[in-house]
C-alpha cells in the first residue's frame, strides 16, 4: 500500500493512507477473534468463514443487524471509545442467540468525520473483545471517511453478525404453556437502548457526565457508558442442559415490546417488579426526568437485559446453571393464559 496515495483526495478531507495505518493498528485486535471456521484475513473483499455443519441435520442461518445508536454522542463527549464496540456487537449477538443459535461472525461498519488511525483501533478493540466473549470472529468490516456528513469527532458504528443452528434444536414458541416459569438475566445498566430519553432527561454535556453521583457508586457517564452485556454463552449452556422454551432480548422498547416476541398467541406473562433489585441508574432516570413508571418499563431494560422460558420444574436447575456461567439470574415471573400480553405490577 505505500504507493497508494491521493493529494487531491486528502485536500478533500480524506486521507487513504489514514486508512492503511488504521488496518495496521487494528489487525492484532481483530485476528484476537479468529475462529476455527475462518479462512480469510483483514483486508480482502470479503470474510470467508467455513461452518461446521457435519453434525447438524438441517443447519439454518439466523443474523442480525444493528448498532450502538445515541449512546455514541456521551462517547464523543467523555472522548472515550474502547467499550462501544462491545456494545455494537452485544446488540446484534444478544438477538441471533434468542432462537438457539450460536453466533458464527461479525462484521462492523463505521463511518467518521475523519480517520483517527489510533482511535479506529481503539473502537476496533471493543468490537473485537465483544466478539470473544459471543465466541464468534470479526472477519471484517469497512470505515469510510465522510467529511461533511458528520460533525467534528463524531462517527456512527454499526455491524451484523450470522450464526447457525440446527433446525430441530430452534427455540420453539409453540411449547410454552400455562404455569412455565420467566427467569430474567441481570444487565449491566441502560445497555444501548433509549439514550435519546437519557440525554434529554440529564440535559448532558461533558461536565454533567463527569459529575460524581452518590447513589451509583461512579460518575453519570461512567454509569451510562457501561457496555451491553452479552449473554451468549451461559445461554448456550443453558440450552444444552435444559429445554428453553422461549428468550427475549430486551432492547429499545423494553418489556411491553420485547417479551411478547418470544411468546405464542395462546399465552401471556405476569411480571413481579418487586422480583429483583431494579438498579439505581433507572431509579435516577425516573426521578430526574419525572417519568411514568409504565414509561420506563417501556423504554429501558430496567435491570433485565435478557428473559428466559423454562418448565417449573426446570426453574432451581436453570437458576444454578446461570449461576455458574457468572450470571445473576431471578424468577421475575410466570406464563399464564392469554394473548401476549405483559402485566406488570406498577
Amino acid at each position: 500500500m505505500e504507493k497508494s496515495f491521493s493529494n487531491s483526495y486528502k485536500e478533500a478531507g480524506v486521507d487513504v493512507t489514514a486508512g492503511y495505518q488504521s488496518v495496521e493498528l487494528m489487525k492484532k485486535h481483530v485476528q484476537s477473534t479468529y475462529t476455527k471456521g475462518v479462512i480469510s484475513d483483514i483486508g480482502g473483499f470479503g470474510g470467508l468463514f467455513a461452518p461446521e455443519i457435519k453434525n447438524m441435520k438441517e443447519p439454518i442461518l439466523v443474523s442480525g443487524t444493528d448498532g450502538v445508536g445515541t449512546k455514541l454522542k456521551l462517547a464523543f463527549l467523555l472522548n472515550k471509545h474502547d467499550t462501544i464496540g462491545q456494545d455494537c456487537v452485544a446488540m446484534c449477538v444478544n438477538d441471533i442467540v434468542c432462537c438457539g443459535a450460536q453466533p458464527l461472525f461479525f462484521l462492523d461498519y463505521m463511518s467518521l468525520w475523519k480517520n483517527i488511525p489510533e482511535m479506529v483501533a481503539t473502537i476496533v478493540k471493543g468490537v473485537a473483545d465483544g466478539c470473544k466473549m459471543a465466541g464468534c470472529a470479526l472477519v471484517g468490516g469497512e470505515t469510510a471517511e465522510m467529511p461533511g456528513l458528520y460533525s467534528e469527532n463524531e462517527y456512527d458504528l454499526a455491524g451484523f453478525s450470522v450464526g447457525i443452528v440446527d433446525k430441530e434444536k430452534m427455540i420453539n414458541a409453540d411449547t410454552i404453556k400455562e404455569g412455565d416459569i420467566v427467569i430474567g438475566l441481570a444487565s449491566s445498566g441502560v445497555h444501548s437502548n433509549g439514550f435519546s430519553l437519557v440525554r434529554k432527561v440529564f440535559d448532558v454535556n461533558e461536565e454533567k457526565l463527569k459529575e460524581y453521583k452518590e447513589e451509583l457508586g461512579k460518575t453519570l457517564g461512567e454509569a451510562l457508558l457501561e457496555p451491553t452485556k452479552i449473554y451468549v454463552k451461559p445461554v448456550l449452556e443453558l440450552i444444552k442442559q435444559i429445554e428453553v422454551k422461549g428468550i427475549s432480548h430486551i432492547t429499545g422498547g423494553g418489556f411491553y415490546e420485547n417479551m411478547p416476541r418470544m411468546l405464542n398467541d395462546k399465552v401471556a406473562l405476569n411480571i413481579d417488579k418487586n422480583s429483583y433489585e431494579i438498579p439505581a441508574i433507572f431509579k435516577l432516570i425516573q426521578k430526574t426526568g419525572n417519568i411514568p413508571e409504565r414509561d420506563m418499563y417501556n423504554t429501558f431494560n430496567m435491570g433485565i437485559g435478557m428473559a428466559i422460558i423454562v418448565a417449573k420444574q426446570d426453574q432451581e436447575k436453570a437458576l444454578e446453571i446461570l449461576k455458574q456461567a457468572g450470571e445473576n439470574a431471578y424468577i421475575i415471573g410466570e406464563v399464564v393464559k392469554g394473548n401476549k400480553e405483559i402485566n406488570i405490577n406498577l
